[in-house]
């Protein structure tokens, strides 16, 4: 399966930026990307705002990888977390 690759990014309340790529089949309408970016905001910066397209952009396609599979299969996309998320 092609999946296309957004980096997106969010501003942390205590300062600091948290950095991730949300991750989804390649025909995935831009706002579900942004949709799928903000549930993921909820649970990980619940005082975040929601992620906007001037905090989205698509950067690349690529084939996906097993563990990218299994839960864009079970909720539609993945995120990987970079900068300041650990």
């Amino acid at each position: 399966m092609e999946v296309a690759v957004y980096k997106a990014c969010a501003k942390k309340r205590k300062g600091g930026i948290l950095h991730f790529d949300i991750i989804v089949p390649a025909e995935t309408a831009f706002p579900a990307v942004l949709a799928y970016g903000s549930a993921f905001l909820r649970v990980r910066l619940p005082e975040s705002m929601p992620v906007s397209s001037r905090d989205c952009r698509f950067c690349y396609t690529t084939e996906t990888v097993p563990r990218w599979a299994s839960q864009i299969a079970e909720q539609g996309y993945y995120i990987h977390e970079s900068q300041g998320c650990h």
